[in-house]
C-alpha cells in the first residue's frame, strides 16, 4: 500500500508534455498546443501554427486588385464581409475615391450581420465545449436567419465577397430591409434564451469566473483586440476610434469590462450582439437612394506609395498594408489579423490553471485558425 501511494506522489510531482490538437474539437480547427503538465495543472503552453497555411499574402502579389478581395474571405470565413471591406476601403483611399453613401450604409449593415452571425456561433461551439448541447441548436437556429438574408442579396452565405473596390457588386434585394427589421424583432426575444441557457448557469460562472486572467497591461503589450482586448479594460474598437463606413452616423456603446477573465470575454460579445442589433436599428430604414457603386476603371491600378486600412471585425483588428508601385498588383501586401496577437497570450492565461480550464480560455478566445495561418 505505501509503495502504491509514493508512486501516485511520483507521478503528481512530474512534468510531462502533451499535445492538444491539431486534431481537437474544441480546438476548432487545426491547431496545435503543446502543453506541459503537472498532475492537471498547466505550467508552460506553447502554440504551434502553419498547419493550413495558404500562403494568401503571397498568392495576392499575382493577384488584381479586384481577384485580392475572394483572398480576403478565407482568413477569418466568419468575418468574410468585413475583411473584403478593409481591402476595399484600402484600395478606395489610395485612388482617393468616393463611394456613394448608399454603398456605406450597406456596407455597415452587413458588418453587424456578419458579426451577430459570428457571434452566434461563437455562443453556439462555447456552449458545446462547456457541456450544454443544446446551445449548438439553438445558436445555428438563429444563425439560419442571417444567412439567409446573405445568400438572398449577397449570392452566398458565408464567404460573400459582396464588396468590391468602389462599391458593391450588386443593388441589394427589395427583401433586404424588411428580412432585417424581422430578424431584429426575433433576435431581440431569443437573447434572453440565451442568458437563461447559459450566462446564469451556475457550472458555467463556476468553470469561467476568475479563470484564464489577461491584464490591461498585457492585453496593450500582446497587441490583443477585439472583445478579448475590451474585456480586460483594452479601449480598442476601430469603429469608435477610427470610424469607417457609416459608424460615424450611428451611436453605440463600446463594451469595455475590467475584469478579464474568461466569464467577461463571454459577456462581452453577448453584449455586442445587443449593441449590434441597435446599429442595424438605426440604419436600416435609413438606407439612401443612389448608385451602389462609384465608376471604376476596369483595371484598378494603384499610385505608387504605401497604404494602410483599419476594421473591426468580429474578433479585433483586421490591419491592411499595401505597398503599390503603380501596376495592378500590389509589389506586398499584409494582412494584420487579430487572431495572431491574441493567440500569443494563451500561455499568459492558461498557466497555473488545470487543462479542463484551457477548454474554457481557448473557447473565449473565439479562435479562427485560417486567419492566424493565411
Amino acid at each position: 500500500m505505501t509503495e502504491e501511494i509514493s508512486s501516485v506522489v511520483e507521478v503528481d510531482d512530474q512534468e510531462y508534455i502533451i499535445n492538444f490538437g491539431p486534431q481537437h474539437p474544441s480546438t476548432h480547427g487545426v491547431l496545435r498546443f503543446v502543453v506541459n503538465l503537472r498532475g492537471e495543472v498547466v505550467k508552460n503552453l506553447q502554440p504551434h501554427i502553419g498547419y493550413i497555411h495558404r500562403g494568401i499574402e503571397k498568392m495576392c502579389e499575382k493577384l488584381t486588385y479586384q481577384q485580392i478581395i475572394h483572398l480576403t474571405d478565407r482568413m477569418d470565413y466568419l468575418s468574410a464581409h468585413m475583411n473584403n471591406e478593409a481591402v476595399c476601403l484600402c484600395v478606395e483611399k489610395a485612388l482617393d475615391i468616393e463611394v456613394p453613401e448608399r454603398v456605406k450604409y450597406v456596407r455597415t449593415i452587413l458588418d453587424e450581420l456578419n458579426r451577430i452571425a459570428s457571434h452566434q456561433l461563437w455562443w453556439c461551439s462555447f456552449g458545446m465545449d462547456m457541456g450544454g448541447q443544446t446551445c449548438y441548436f439553438y445558436g445555428l437556429r438563429d444563425r439560419e436567419k442571417i444567412l439567409d438574408i446573405f445568400e438572398e442579396t449577397c449570392g452566398g452565405r458565408l464567404l460573400l465577397s459582396y464588396n468590391t473596390p468602389g462599391g458593391l457588386m450588386w443593388d441589394i434585394h427589395p427583401n433586404f430591409q424588411q428580412r432585417i427589421k424581422d430578424f431584429i424583432k426575433y433576435f431581440r426575444k431569443k437573447l434572453p434564451e440565451y442568458d437563461k441557457i447559459l450566462t446564469g448557469n451556475v457550472i458555467l460562472q463556476e468553470r469561467t469566473k476568475g479563470i484564464g486572467h489577461l491584464s490591461l497591461e498585457d492585453a496593450i503589450s500582446y497587441g490583443v483586440t477585439g472583445p478579448t482586448a475590451r474585456a480586460s479594460g483594452f479601449s480598442c474598437d476601430v469603429r469608435k476610434n477610427y470610424p469607417y463606413s457609416a459608424y460615424d452616423k450611428v451611436d453605440f456603446k463600446e463594451i469595455l469590462y475590467t475584469e478579464g477573465d474568461t466569464f467577461h470575454r463571454y459577456l462581452a460579445r453577448m453584449e455586442e450582439m445587443r449593441e449590434s442589433m441597435k446599429i442595424l436599428e438605426q440604419l436600416v430604414d435609413n438606407i439612401p437612394a443612389g448608385d451602389f457603386t462609384a465608376k471604376m476603371k476596369p483595371v484598378v491600378k494603384l499610385p505608387e506609395g504605401e497604404y494602410f486600412q483599419r476594421v473591426e471585425t468580429s474578433r479585433g483588428e483586421l490591419g491592411v498594408y499595401i505597398i503599390s508601385k503603380g501596376d495592378k498588383f500590389p509589389y506586398r501586401i499584409k494582412f494584420r489579423s487579430p487572431n495572431f496577437c491574441n493567440l500569443a497570450t494563451m500561455n499568459l492565461m492558461a498557466s497555473g490553471f488545470k487543462i479542463a480550464d484551457l477548454i474554457a480560455i481557448s473557447g473565449s478566445m473565439d479562435l479562427v485558425i485560417p486567419d492566424i495561418d493565411r
